[in-house]
């Protein structure tokens, strides 16, 4: 397994109180591919830099994640079709980087 990061960006639609079962689908769809969530950190609603699908805003999630690489393609397709995920963005850790934060 390879240590990633993923900063997901959730619609601005999605009421406060569901924000945190949005990041909890995510996180079962690692858990149940055989990888493990390390760390969420929620950092908020915050303005986007350029409009995404005409919002302005969105809740930012960081989160860091061990999980199989053949399996990501299949993490990056549903989060795809996730409507409450407006924009994504998943990078592999080195080894260094993973320690070190």
């Amino acid at each position: 397994m390879r240590q990633y990061e993923m900063v997901m960006i959730i619609n601005p639609d999605v009421p406060e109180e569901e924000v945190p079962g949005t990041i909890d689908k995510v996180g079962q769809f690692i858990t149940g591919r055989g990888g493990e969530v390390a760390e969420v950190d929620r950092w908020g609603r915050r303005k986007l830099a350029y409009p995404i699908k005409r919002y302005t805003e969105g809740n930012y999630v960081l989160t860091q994640f061990k999980l199989d690489p053949t399996q990501i393609t299949d993490l990056e397709a549903s989060l795809e079709l996730t409507e409450e995920v407006i924009r994504y963005l998943v990078v592999r850790l080195e080894e260094s980087e993973s320690a070190a934060t």
